[in-house]
């Protein structure tokens, strides 16, 4: 039972500690080919360059790592909110979705589709749990503030972004977010 528990607990271990960041960063790196073919060669040595340098700062400590990273998040929250005005500016009928009508309407219309729609929608609010795991370091209060004053509306922006971009060309639905990109 102990040797089951101690595998369980390993494996854990692995999935969040190594895995979930490769994945991360690979599937970050993985849109530089949407920007340019020619790089999908060097997709995975720049996703393990940047993964070892990651864990090799992460030994002097999470207060390092933030003063680096944070503002290089502050700005890509910025940015890709920036990308979503610009999208909605062009078709700001995207915005009659926040309009409990239209959800109604969705589900009536499109029973199991709608159903597998939610599956999306929980796959879109999970990228928050992030946050919620590193609340050890940095507390409620600026995990709290940082999600309301920055990310939350930036990735609103950026969704709803995405959805005027495919009201304009439909075509984009194979990968919205990097397609917004002028």
């Amino acid at each position: 039972f102990l040797l089951t528990l101690g595998l369980f607990g390993a494996a854990l271990f692995y999935g969040d500690s190594v895995i979930t960041p490769a994945i991360s960063v690979l599937s970050a790196v993985e849109g530089v080919e949407i920007a340019t073919p020619k790089m999908a060669e060097f997709v995975v040595p720049i996703t393990v360059a940047i993964i070892l340098v990651l864990f090799g700062v992460q030994k002097h400590g999470t207060a390092r790592v933030g003063t680096f990273f944070g503002p290089i998040m502050a700005l890509w929250f910025i940015v890709i909110g920036l990308l979503g005005v610009a999208s909605i500016v062009r078709h700001p009928q995207v915005l009659f979705a926040l309009s409990p009508h239209y959800a109604v309407l969705f589900f009536i219309h499109n029973h199991t589709d709608a159903f597998l729609a939610l599956g999306a929608i929980v796959l879109v609010l999970t990228g928050a749990e992030a946050l919620y795991a590193d609340m050890g370091h940095f507390g409620k209060k600026p995990i709290r503030n940082a999600w309301f004053v920055l990310v939350l509306p930036a990735l609103l922006l950026n969704y709803f972004g995405q959805g005027a971009l495919l009201i304009r060309d439909p075509s984009a639905v194979t990968n919205p977010f990097y397609l917004m990109v002028p």
